[in-house]
């Protein structure tokens, strides 16, 4: 590999984004392509379609054969608040292969008894992000049911466009929190990103079913997200 690409590559891992190395299997010859970066026809179709599953593949592309090594960041879901919904999602996203963990100030919800296994931070929710900030491979549940704690991750969510933003509450609950949103300068197109209430419309009662719920949704849109590179 050429060192200026594996540098690049290198970057792109440490910086959570998502690349693909196209490799000539002809000539050898490789090039890294980043998402969101335009490659038309085929071969553009054929990255982002290894951007969306991960996987990578050869492709023959008229006379040409490439290799497509994609290198993804792992997904990462980031719930506010250490509850029962909490509780039931953190072993189905281990089984589905994502890293979760989770904010909770309340040091009395967010302890290793109740979430063995999982990373918890019993701190604010600002505190933490400002140490591990999110991006565009993060997932964001907000499930306390107060604006204290939920409201500023939801709009770090919006701006720092992660691929999953839900929140917990009626729909009452979510008007008010529009206006605070709002009011803290985030734009009505980002807030209609929101998925609330929670999770899919699957008649969901018990925390059990809402974490199904929840995480449904959160594969769903990690799986159709938009890429640029289309």
């Amino acid at each position: 590999m050429d060192p200026l690409v594996l540098k690049k590559l290198n970057q792109a891992r440490n910086d959570r984004k998502a690349c693909v190395l196209v490799t000539n299997l002809d000539d050898g010859r490789d090039r890294l392509v980043l998402e969101g970066h335009l490659v038309e026809g085929e071969l553009g179709a054929a990255i982002t379609k290894a951007l969306l599953t991960g996987k990578s593949s050869a492709v023959q592309i008229g006379e040409t054969e490439f290799f497509l090594n994609a290198h993804l960041p792992p997904p990462r879901i980031v719930v506010i608040g250490a509850v029962h919904i909490t509780q039931a999602m953190a072993p189905i996203a281990k089984m589905a292969g994502y890293d979760l963990e989770v904010i909770d100030p309340r040091t009395a919800f967010a302890t290793p008894e109740r979430f063995e296994g999982t990373n918890i931070h019993a701190e604010w929710p600002d505190e933490v992000l400002k140490e591990h900030p999110l991006d565009a491979y993060c997932a964001l549940a907000a499930v306390t049911h107060d604006p204290k704690i939920d409201d500023f991750p939801i709009a770090q969510a919006l701006r720092h466009n992660c691929f999953y933003v839900g929140a917990l509450g009626s729909r009452k609950t979510h008007a008010k929190r529009v206006e605070r949103l709002l009011a803290d300068g985030i734009t009505q197109d980002q807030i209609d990103r929101i998925k609330a209430p929670i999770g899919l419309d699957i008649g969901a009662a018990s925390p059990q079913e809402i974490a199904v719920a929840v995480m449904a949704e959160t594969i769903e849109a990690f799986r159709k997200r938009g890429l640029n590179s289309i």
